[in-house]
């Protein structure tokens, strides 16, 4: 997959197809709310396919809400092609797994 910053039209145009994801500061981010005992097994299934794709989000958790920033750090820490199909796999782990946009 390119490793080749995106344009900011190509991320407008991403952001379209990906409900409450967001820029800020520079990364992809989206925030999941859940009950607490979701989280773990939500993030049970991303680690593997994080993994897989060898290309992993920084996390944060506060009480019920998991935040995922993606970057590229190959791409000098910009928004890539790499971020976008993560935060689509992500977006539909978070589906199946009941959590929801926060």
């Amino acid at each position: 997959m390119a490793l080749e910053p995106l344009t900011d039209q190509r991320i407008a145009s991403a952001l379209t197809e990906l409900p409450g994801w967001m820029v800020k500061g520079g990364a992809l981010t989206a925030s999941y709310k859940g009950k607490r005992d979701q989280l773990p097994s939500f993030y049970a299934a991303v680690a593997p396919a994080e993994d897989a794709a060898n290309h992993h989000a920084q996390l944060t958790i506060l009480y019920n809400t998991l935040t995922f920033a993606l970057t590229t750090h190959d791409a000098g820490d910009r928004i890539t092609e790499r971020d976008v199909s993560m935060a689509r796999t992500i977006s539909g782990l978070a589906q199946e797994h009941g959590l929801t946009a926060a």
